[in-house]
């Protein structure tokens, strides 16, 4: 009878260990390898995600270290919506897609369309619901929009967001047109787009409306954009939630695979 229990206990024991053995090991292609911080002023060296360790440095943007990139959130296109401190967390920390607008031409103005749209996917795939949408410009468009906040009157970013836009001011449109932005947030579920320079949103009220009733948010001067791949990142923006008002300066960071 203890030899017959022995061998039970025994096979029980084998049947565990090879059971254990062959169970899946955990994957590391979910790991992140280093992370970018796409705040235009603040620290431009990616650090391992893992270690701490800089492994990239990028050239830092902005002056003097002042931090530059803000966040419109939609109370500043219709005044009663989430202000920057209101935005829910899980729409603050969000897979990143990056696109590249197609260089503008000569009398208009460089945004993507719906082709453009089509066009990425067919090379990535559908994009992730509920990504973050970050949109570069070309060399020659960066180096002719590319502009500092420094240079602009105070505002308080208000609902004069959607005022009569001054036609006379260093203004930019928002570099996607209003289709593909509205094909984005209905059919993909987008929860922001992120851009290189500050845009006037004046200039498309139908385009700032519908971001503003989809819950979406717009980070202004986000830099190191082309330090990222078109896929695979993940996205932290963190406004201040003491934040009550439309806009405000924030830190936006990258985990890149």
């Amino acid at each position: 009878m203890k030899i017959r229990s022995f061998v039970i206990a025994y096979a029980l024991v084998l049947a565990i260990l090879l059971f254990a053995d062959r169970r899946p090991k955990p994957s590391t292609s979910d790991r992140y390898s280093h992370v970018v911080d796409l705040t235009s002023g603040g620290s431009a060296i990616a650090r391992s995600a893992s270690s701490g360790n800089p492994v990239a440095p990028e050239s830092a943007t902005g002056n003097g270290g002042s931090l530059k990139t803000r966040i419109v959130a939609p109370d500043a296109l219709i005044p009663g919506t989430w202000t920057a401190g209101q935005i829910p967390a899980e729409r603050l920390v969000a897979p990143l897609v990056v696109m590249d607008a197609p260089r503008a031409q000569s009398g208009s103005a460089s945004q993507i369309s719906l082709d453009d749209i089509a066009d990425w996917e067919a090379q990535h795939g559908v994009m992730p619901q509920g990504a973050v949408v970050a949109i570069r410009r070309s060399a020659a468009d960066r180096s002719t929009f590319d502009r500092s906040l420094s240079n602009l009157p105070p505002s308080d970013f208000s609902a004069s967001k959607l005022s009569t836009p001054n036609q006379g001011a260093d203004t930019d449109l928002i570099p996607i047109t209003t289709e593909a932005a509205r094909f984005l947030m209905d059919a993909r579920y987008t929860t922001g787009f992120a851009i290189e320079t500050a845009a006037d949103l004046r200039l498309d009220r139908t385009l700032a409306r519908q971001i503003a009733l989809h819950g979406n948010y717009v980070v202004e001067d986000a830099a190191h954009l082309d330090a990222l791949p078109a896929t695979g990142s993940l996205i932290i923006v963190a406004p201040q939630k003491s934040n009550g008002r439309g806009e405000g300066r924030l830190r936006v960071l990258a985990m890149v695979r």
